[in-house]
């Protein structure tokens, strides 16, 4: 593999970052005038809504940027051959893709990349900016959950790092894989955060402690199949099975779980070099495959679970994102891998992720008081 020193270059830095504050004006923008008569607080609860919504759509982009084979398109970092725009590199992109026409680098390969840099540069921005707030409004004697605010952006300038070595070590499956999974981290933190701004106490729908540790359980669960579906994703395994509920005609086919698990691996290889065998994607594909079955199954659960305890709306999302995540993937398998449907894929993961930090942000009133508080209602509306 070429030194890392071969693909960075720092030259277009500056302007990147100029560009990305340049992007994130906007949004500062439609906060300040839309809530210029709110009080602080709830302002930099608006911003960080809208940061959450904008990195829903950067995670959503950088899948698409994997999906359409455009993660080299600009095969240098941070910028595009020295430049800090696809039309300042216009030579060597041309000259790139007459030298290899079906590689990794054409026109349109290069400007996906790159507008990818320049939303993941705005977030980072705002994200900045509600540290900066934050702080500052700490400092007046408001509460605000600072440290959360400055692990966010800990955690963002982390995830520019892996996007770094996603294109200096040339999709290294592993790194590709935790780019994805520190995208979806980055959503449950500026989700917890946006929670916590929220004016009010206790959940009005709150459960059992037990079902609370059921929650951060089925997160959990969610998490490991996100590393799994992008361990799929990142290895070009998708098309291992193209036949459902079986794989390949049969319900156990050769597979190679020791290659296909080989972590520290180039792309389509095995450590020692030699081409990853077919039975490995089998492997990759599979595991995730039936790693699902389980997932639904306990997001089913869960969700008879708070429609036993009245939680209807949450369960029917529950519900909803199973099933969405059932047709999605289903159609990655039989329609054999359409972007539509691998993009919607990506996306329930990620609204999972979102729901579920959502509800444990919340802070949650004592099952027994909450349900004493409950009864006491519906006795005082009976007597009135």
């Amino acid at each position: 593999m070429e030194t890392l020193e071969t693909f960075v270059d720092l030259g277009p830095l500056g302007r990147l970052l100029l560009l990305g504050a340049l992007l994130a004006a906007g949004p500062l923008l439609w906060v300040w005038l839309k809530h210029r008569g709110a009080a602080p607080q709830q302002r930099l609860r608006a911003l960080t809504t809208l940061t959450l919504f904008l990195t829903f759509d950067l995670v959503l982009f950088g899948a698409f940027t994997r999906l359409t084979d455009s993660g080299l398109g600009c095969p240098d970092w941070p910028g595009c051959y020295g430049a800090a725009s696809p039309l300042g590199a216009r030579h060597e992109i041309a000259a790139a893709q007459a030298a290899l026409p079906t590689g990794p680098v054409t026109w349109s390969k290069a400007w996906i990349e790159m507008i990818h840099r320049y939303l993941a540069t705005a977030v980072g921005a705002l994200i900045l900016v509600i540290a900066g707030v934050s702080t500052v409004l700490r400092r007046r004697g408001l509460d605000t959950p600072v440290r959360w605010a400055w692990l966010t952006l800990a955690w963002v300038c982390l995830q520019g790092a892996f996007g770094a070595l996603t294109v200096t070590m040339k999709l290294f499956p592993a790194i590709v894989t935790l780019h994805l999974l520190g995208g979806m981290v980055l959503l449950a933190l500026l989700r917890w955060q946006s929670v916590r701004y929220a004016a009010g106490g206790a959940s009005s729908d709150a459960g059992p402690p037990a079902l609370r540790w059921a929650l951060w359980g089925l997160l959990a669960l969610v998490g490991v199949q996100i590393a799994l579906g992008g361990w799929v994703s990142t290895n070009y395994a998708v098309l291992a099975c193209r036949d459902f509920p079986t794989c390949q005609g049969q319900w156990w086919p050769p597979m190679d779980f020791a290659r296909g698990f080989e972590l520290w691996r180039e792309l389509g290889e095995q450590g020692s070099g030699e081409a990853l065998p077919f039975a490995a994607l089998t492997a990759i594909h599979y595991t995730h495959r039936l790693a699902a079955y389980g997932v639904l199954a306990a997001l089913l659960a869960v969700g008879v679970w708070q429609a036993r305890l009245g939680q209807r709306g949450r369960a029917r999302w529950l519900w909803g994102l199973a099933l969405w995540q059932l047709l999605s993937g289903l159609s990655n398998v039989v329609l054999e891998w359409p972007l539509v449907a691998a993009l919607a894929h990506t996306g329930g993961a990620a609204a999972l992720v979102v729901v579920l930090t959502g509800w444990l942000a919340r802070p949650e009133a004592p099952w027994p008081a909450a349900a004493a508080a409950a009864r006491a209602a519906v006795l005082q509306g009976g007597h009135a």
